[in-house]
């Protein structure tokens, strides 16, 4: 599974994200609206992780889908 697919379907994705990411808020989510950036900026942010570790969060969650 790819970004585009993720956004494309975000409103579906929330869920299994929201296991993943369970500290990142609704608005957090809301915000994102399928934006990688401000997704990875949200784990950041509520995670105190670095923006390499954030992107790599993100792409270790794809790898699994």
């Amino acid at each position: 599974m790819d970004w585009d697919q993720i956004k494309g379907n975000w409103k579906q994705m929330k869920g299994d994200m929201q296991r993943q990411w369970g500290e990142l808020t609704d608005d957090d989510y809301d915000k994102a609206a399928g934006d990688r950036e401000k997704f990875e900026g949200a784990i950041q942010e509520r995670y105190g992780r670095s923006k390499d570790e954030a992107r790599r969060d993100v792409d270790d969650w794809l790898a699994k889908r």
